[in-house]
């Protein structure tokens, strides 16, 4: 696939100075392989580009984008490309929140759920650099997380695909590291096949913007932004990145026949079934929107209380230990992304 080389005009979005006055901040993380191809291919992209020579900023252990982007914005960088997995493209996008500067996503990964919702080549380093530097710029919400965990303390995160209480954040909690780097999101697969008989559903309250309090009993509660997962499964097939509002999923089977009907809502049905005028008319006539299995909600803001022990919590596929109560609100046209289209 091929972005175009041109310099100058509209195409990267802000448009390039081709004097070398434009200058990209790579925000990676060297731990990931191909770090010294990301190198090698940044340097003929800004060339071909005329850009100036790229502000590189390494991230740590400690601190994985957020400070850097922030050092980057200090040095007046136009764009800053988030190379790394989840975590450094959530970071990264929380620093430039509300700053006006473009994100170029370079996925390093093994889920890369962001980059794989909105097109971002997952599986071509050299095509992502090129995107990230003269991709189009979209606008799109950010996700914002206030938790308290069972000691008091409160933290609040930006993320841009969902949040979960509950069985999801257990799964991806007992996912095997070693196992994730040899086959990436099935090792997801693998932990839940090992959570899930020792699961447990917990009672909770829910509220989305100020309607009714939702009183059920829950396997888990997720808030989204996006609704695609790897392999095949579409859990919310309406998302929209740019819509100003947060999706809301509750799983709630009884048994493991519910969480089989689950499985083939969101890897049949939405993915296929919903695509096509007669696939709808068969769930219409077979009842299948009227399982209480898992059900859909959305608005600005969703908050969370649990009731009992905390509950395990995650955000893009990254564990963020246990909670007891969460809030979450859009923040619309937050953060412009570079894209194809």
């Amino acid at each position: 696939m091929s972005y175009g080389c041109s310099v100058g005009g509209d195409e990267g979005g802000r448009g390039v100075d081709a004097s070398g006055g434009a200058r990209a901040a790579i925000v990676a993380n060297p731990s990931k392989q191909g770090y010294d191809r990301l190198r090698a291919a940044v340097e003929e992209t800004e060339r071909r580009q005329g850009f100036a020579p790229s502000l590189w900023i390494d991230t740590t252990v400690e601190d994985p984008g957020k400070r850097q982007t922030r050092e980057a914005l200090a040095q007046g960088a136009d764009l800053v490309i988030a190379a790394g997995g989840d975590g450094t493209v959530r970071s990264v996008a929380a620093g430039l929140r509300g700053s006006g500067v473009p994100m170029g996503i370079v996925p390093l990964g093994t889920g890369n759920l962001f980059a794989r919702n909105i097109g971002i080549p997952v599986n071509d380093l050299a095509d992502a650099v090129v995107l990230a530097f003269v991709g189009i710029d979209r606008t799109v919400d950010v996700l914002v997380s206030d938790i308290r965990r069972a000691d008091g303390t409160e933290e609040s995160h930006s993320s841009l695909v969902m949040a979960g209480v509950g069985i999801d954040a257990s799964m991806i909690a007992n996912t095997n590291s070693d196992l994730k780097k040899r086959v990436g999101w099935l090792a997801y697969v693998d932990a839940g096949l090992r959570v899930l008989p020792a699961s447990k559903p917990f009672r909770v309250r829910y509220r989305i913007d100020q309607g009714r309090v939702h009183r059920p009993r829950a396997s888990s509660i997720l808030v989204a932004n996006l609704g695609y997962l790897p392999g095949n499964i579409e859990l919310i097939p309406d998302a929209e990145i740019d819509d100003g509002r947060l999706d809301v999923v509750v799983l709630q089977p009884r048994n493991l026949l519910g969480w089989l009907f689950i499985w083939r809502r969101v890897t049949w049905e939405n993915p296929v079934l919903r695509k096509t005028a007669v696939g709808r008319q068969f769930l219409d006539l077979t009842g299948g929107d009227r399982r209480r299995e898992i059900v859909y909600g959305r608005g600005r803001s969703v908050s969370i209380r649990i009731d009992g022990d905390a509950e395990e919590f995650q955000i893009d596929g990254d564990e963020f230990g246990s909670v007891t109560s969460a809030d979450f609100r859009v923040d619309p046209g937050a953060l412009i992304v570079r894209v194809a289209e």
